[in-house]
């Protein structure tokens, strides 16, 4: 049986970095203060979901997966993000917590990659983020038993429909609860790399390493700098 092929010719699938280069210089000591800014540049050059990040996880063997996940904050302690504590990537995290994330910037071609320790969010913290989603998310949250397996999507369909009868639509209809499946994550990095893309696949790589338990927990402690071979 012979192996179907692309019609692509995939070693000629390439193009030119040359947007723009990037010094130590550009950057200072701080990387979260340098995250914040290259995600306004790219906010700003109209970039659809400049949040959306590649994340990856393993369980306690080392079987990893990945998948995008919505960046939904970064501040002094880290990266922040919501999801199904049944699923998939919640258990791998309780079994083995620690993850990367790829904020994979085409546009700009730009790369941002993260490595850290990872730690359950508190319930206050994530009820405070559930109730200013779209009522319909709220919804969602409570019809999907992410990452089981089921008969057909009319499953899903079903139950948000008997959601919506329940606690309707409209925030007049009162208050959806938190699921208690439901919780964030934030990713407490100890290694930044910023990546620019280079004419020649010589590209630019800066990478921060936390030095101090303070940087580690993200707690403007120190940070080293290296430029990285590309």
């Amino acid at each position: 049986m012979s192996t179907p092929t692309s019609s692509v010719n995939l070693h000629d699938a390439r193009i030119t970095y040359d947007r723009a280069s990037l010094a130590e210089s550009d950057l200072t000591d701080d990387p979260l203060t340098c995250f914040h800014s290259w995600f306004q540049e790219l906010t700003d050059a109209g970039l659809e979901e400049p949040n959306a990040m590649v994340l990856a996880t393993a369980d306690a063997s080392g079987v990893v997966s990945s998948r995008t996940v919505l960046l939904k904050e970064a501040n002094e302690h880290g990266f922040v993000f919501f999801t199904n504590l049944n699923s998939l990537k919640s258990q791998q995290l309780v079994s083995n917590p620690r993850a990367s994330c790829t904020f994979p910037w085409y546009l700009m071609h730009r790369q941002v990659n993260i490595i850290g320790d990872v730690h359950l969010l508190s319930r206050a913290d994530v009820e405070g983020y559930f109730h200013s989603r779209p009522r319909a998310s709220q919804l969602g949250a409570w019809a999907s038993e992410q990452s089981s397996v089921i008969a057909s999507r009319a499953v899903v369909e079903g139950r948000f429909d008997d959601l919506v009868k329940q606690y309707g639509l409209t925030e007049a209809d009162g208050t959806i609860p938190v699921p208690p499946h439901w919780g964030g994550w934030l990713i407490a990095p100890h290694s930044i790399e910023f990546w620019q893309g280079r004419p020649s696949r010589l590209h630019d790589r800066l990478r921060f390493t936390a030095t101090s338990a303070q940087a580690r927990t993200n707690d403007r402690g120190d940070w080293e700098l290296q430029r990285l071979a590309p």
